[in-house]
């Protein structure tokens, strides 16, 4: 089971039944968009979520963006570097 909620905040109420879930096994994946990647659509926005959870799941998709850390020869420290093959 995957579980991408996208309500928030979270109460007391959500919690409790997230905890139930993944001490049962399912996959918890907030729906909370990245902007390290610096997306130009909500389509892009869109793309990302869903890679991130098919990488979270093993599941192979036309493109990677799993997180590489921070890109080091800039200098610039608001400079991330992720993966992205088209």
């Amino acid at each position: 089971m995957v579980l991408v909620p996208r309500e928030t905040p979270y109460n007391a109420i959500h919690l409790e039944n997230m905890l139930r879930l993944s001490r049962a096994g399912a996959h918890i994946i907030p729906a909370s968009p990245g902007f390290y990647h610096r997306p130009q659509t909500i389509e892009a926005l869109v793309d990302h979520l869903v890679f991130r959870i098919l990488d979270h799941l093993g599941v192979p998709h036309s493109q990677a963006t799993q997180w590489r850390g921070l890109k080091q020869q800039s200098g610039d420290p608001a400079e991330f570097a992720s993966v992205r093959e088209d």
